[in-house]
């Protein structure tokens, strides 16, 4: 460890597990050949804040191409940051490097989206289960870990011998799961973790985690644009648009009252099972397109999308995470009139709202 991470004073049972200030993800745009210089950048991740409590589960939302996956990886350095701070248990991990840096990394595992895209395709199960031990020198039985690896994710110890092809998609998650909790972490960051899975499955595995969630304490980064998967999973949601975090809440809160504009056109598409309700609720439509992060507008965001947009100070103004009267304090949202939204004083412009016996784009 370095001698700031040493003399770091341990963290109270009530301090965030992982707590982020300012985090940004800057990847550089160059142009030339024989003289290549660095002409912008994309701000993947321009400026985030999240804390992520002990043994919950925090879920990020947004859609695609709003550096949900990229934070994700910037948090366990798989992508080096290029300004703001992350902390794990205490410890600031962007000085980091080497040995030091691979200790940490026991704590933090990670859940890829494609678990046929993330497995050797030339290892089998006991190969793939036990790399993470042989990495790190830890010894013993590891074919006894390996079969308790296994039945922790429901699968007979007899896949030890097969290969990634001959499992289905779910089961080959499982096998991404089991790889993840091999080194008994504190933090799996998981990204996407059923979306290339089967509705049928979909619940089994969201399932999964949270048994091991109960049995093993762990505390889990769930990245989805399936709203409907977060609602069941996650206990703070926290909703992300273009880089930067938009608003974050309990979930409960979250779900019956959503205040920024981008979080009520995303609950606005969210399917109802009931019919009664589905066909009676009002939507809310989104023009336009998602705007480069190789050049974000200016001000708010989300602007240039925004049903209730009010000119001048949401072009000129950038919105700052900051709570609401009326809604518990860990209810943040970055938007200049979300009060006034919420009580009905600003109203969405005509053409973004669906009357409910219309029908949705």
């Amino acid at each position: 460890m370095t001698s700031e991470a040493a003399n770091a004073p341990a963290p109270e049972p009530t301090d965030p597990l992982l707590s982020v200030r300012g985090l940004e993800v800057h990847f550089p745009i160059r142009s030339g050949i024989v003289f290549e210089r660095q002409v912008g950048a994309v701000r993947a991740v321009d400026g985030v804040d999240l804390d992520i409590p002990r043994g919950a589960t925090v879920g990020l939302v947004g859609e695609s191409g709003c550096g949900k996956s990229t934070l994700g990886r910037a948090i366990l350095r798989l992508v080096e940051p290029t300004g703001g701070r992350v902390s794990f248990d205490g410890v600031d991990l962007r000085p980091l490097e080497g040995e030091e840096l691979r200790r940490m990394r026991r704590q933090m595992q990670m859940v890829f989206q494609d678990p046929m895209a993330s497995l050797d395709p030339r290892q089998n199960v006991q190969s793939v289960l036990t790399e993470p031990l042989r990495a790190h020198g830890i010894g013993g039985d590891h074919k006894a870990r390996v079969r308790e690896l296994l039945g922790l994710v429901g699968l007979p110890a007899s896949a030890a011998s097969r290969y990634p092809h001959e499992f289905s998609g779910g089961q080959r998650q499982r096998i991404g799961i089991a790889r993840a909790i091999a080194l008994e972490p504190q933090l799996i960051v998981a990204d996407e973790p059923v979306s290339a899975l089967d509705v049928s499955i979909q619940a089994q595995v969201v399932n999964l985690l949270e048994e091991l969630q109960d049995r093993l304490g762990l505390t889990y980064l769930v990245i989805a644009h399936d709203l409907a998967v977060v609602r069941h999973i996650a206990d703070v949601v926290a909703v992300m648009y273009l880089g930067t975090l938009v608003e974050q809440a309990p979930s409960d809160d979250l779900y019956a009252r959503p205040l920024h504009p981008y979080t009520r056109a995303l609950m606005s598409a969210v399917p109802i099972p009931d019919p009664v309700v589905e066909d009676t609720r009002e939507r809310i439509l989104l023009s336009g397109d998602l705007p480069s992060p190789a050049n974000p507008p200016s001000g708010c965001r989300f602007h240039t999308r925004c049903p209730f947009r009010q000119p001048t100070r949401c072009d000129d103004e950038r919105p700052v995470l900051r709570t609401v009267a009326g809604h518990p304090q860990a209810h943040r949202v970055a938007c200049h009139w979300a009060e006034d939204i919420e009580a009905g004083r600003i109203q969405p412009v005509a053409s973004a709202v669906v009357e409910p016996d219309a029908p949705a784009a």
